[in-house]
């Protein structure tokens, strides 16, 4: 039989397929025989002091991964208290790094940033980067990490995400907010361009999303501060907003004996908590360890390597699904006892760090097997 010409391909060059190439090509002693297939590599973000409006929040298990790849934007945000309310009912939960013994619960960084930095450490990385096309590359193993929907569970919320950024007239240093509401959860959160800016992810109905969307600015930032209150004063409309429909969509891992996918190729998720691309960040990062004994012998046989992964995945991923499933369902129902719940477990959570801490620590790194 003919060696292919590859490894390893990893289809799909976004932060979940580039991180994975930079893990691999550390632990392979031929990271060329590594392919990553994508599509316009960048090596620098934007530079004409243009407000991003796609924002992602990175748990400070991410931020260590990344940092040691040498990938970390120049420019983030750090989150280092989350508040937790819930719009019209009692009850809010703080969650501060210090009783966590972090320096950050996480941190916001903007797309573009984080994206240019990833492709800046692979162009030293030694592994192929190659441009997408339509033709198949003979390779001994792929991995899936491209925007392709995952087959399996899929849920469709009826909901629409809103993302706008916007300046508060009264800033918090390092204070992210989450307040669910009827129409699902608001999260604002620090922008890593300026103090006063924060990125918004509004999750409504798709009307109500469409509706907001086209508001006239003072118009949508009245409306934002109705919803969410005055702990921020009041908020100035910057950039375009966007709106992105809401699903729930997650498949095996393990495709096939030789195929894997990771990252948003296993699972989309609902951005409540933010924990789609950090759960994809901890499947490169566990599939690069799994991968570690292989590549030094890659004429063996890597199937037992990959199913062993695929069931240590499992936990992590079902439970990091089920509580973005259920957090946006729960807190919309309209269901006054249930929204009184609601607020007796937000304060329950305030009041007990028994209670709270374990939470908070699956959403900062993730379930450890």
């Amino acid at each position: 039989m003919d060696t292919p010409p590859y490894d390893i391909v990893i289809s799909g060059a976004g932060p979940a397929g580039s991180a994975l190439a930079l893990i691999l090509a550390s632990k392979s002693p031929k990271p060329e025989r590594i392919a990553l297939l994508g599509r316009q590599f960048r090596a620098d973000s934007r530079q004409d002091g243009a407000i991003d409006p796609r924002t992602l929040a990175l748990n400070h298990g991410s931020r260590v991964l990344l940092e040691q790849l040498n990938a970390w934007p120049v420019e983030s945000a750090s989150i280092q208290t989350v508040h937790v309310s819930q719009r019209g009912r009692l009850g809010r939960a703080l969650i501060k790094h210090d009783e966590l013994g972090v320096p950050r619960l996480g941190s916001v960084v903007a797309y573009d940033a984080l994206l240019a930095a990833l492709h800046q450490a692979l162009q030293h990385s030694g592994i192929t980067m190659l441009e997408a096309t339509s033709q198949p590359l003979s390779s001994t193993l792929t991995i899936q990490s491209d925007g392709a929907r995952p087959q399996g569970v899929e849920r469709h919320y009826g909901q629409h995400a809103l993302l706008a950024t916007v300046r508060a007239s009264r800033p918090r240093k390092g204070w992210a907010f989450e307040r669910f509401t009827r129409q699902g959860p608001l999260a604002i959160l620090p922008h890593p361009q300026q103090d006063d800016l924060y990125g918004v992810v509004w999750c409504c109905a798709p009307e109500d999303a469409a509706h907001l969307q086209a508001l006239p600015e003072h118009a949508f930032e009245n409306a934002l501060h109705d919803m969410f209150g005055d702990r921020l004063g009041r908020f100035q409309c910057l950039a375009e907003r966007h709106v992105f429909p809401l699903a729930l969509h997650a498949g095996p891992s393990l495709i096939n004996e030789r195929t894997v996918a990771i990252g948003n190729a296993a699972q989309t998720l609902h951005p409540v908590a933010g924990q789609g691309l950090n759960l994809g960040l901890r499947d490169a990062a566990q599939l690069g360890q799994a991968l570690a004994p292989w590549l030094a012998r890659p004429h063996t046989d890597p199937s037992p390597l990959l199913a062993r992964f695929a069931g240590m995945r499992r936990p992590d991923r079902w439970l990091t699904a089920g509580i973005t499933d259920f957090l946006p369902r729960a807190f919309s129902t309209g269901n006054p006892l249930i929204e009184h719940a609601g607020g007796l477990a937000l304060l329950a959570l305030d009041l007990a760090p028994f209670l709270r801490t374990p939470l908070a620590r699956h959403l900062l790194q993730g379930l450890r097997t």
